[in-house]
């Protein structure tokens, strides 16, 4: 059985564990990477395949990065700060609630 997506193309999310946030650029409703990605993740805190993925411009302290994060280890982002990462700006634009609207398309 395949889900809604919980959250939208714009939506400002962190993640449950690591710190760090993102804006959700483009969602998989079903795991779609590599068996060598999936298999990476320690099997304590695998998540399930089923469920929707996000693929995100995020970042932490340190860096920005692309990220790509299961339904369930995502949160809403409430802290309303807008973010750094440097490839919003080629698809996004901030909107007046905190989060982004699409502007483009973004070829990952």
């Amino acid at each position: 059985m395949i889900r809604s997506a919980k959250f939208q193309i714009g939506q400002v999310v962190k993640h449950r564990v690591y710190p760090f946030r993102g804006v959700v650029f483009d969602v998989d409703p079903v795991f779609d990477n590599t068996d060598e990605w999936y298999q990476a993740i320690p099997e304590e805190i695998r998540p399930s395949k089923d469920q929707p993925y996000y693929h995100l411009f995020a970042e932490n302290e340190e860096t920005e990065y692309i990220a790509y994060v299961s339904e369930q280890n995502l949160l809403i982002d409430d802290v309303l700060k807008p973010l750094r990462h440097p490839q919003i700006n080629e698809v996004f634009r901030l909107g007046d609630d905190g989060n982004y609207v699409f502007i483009g398309d973004f070829k990952h």
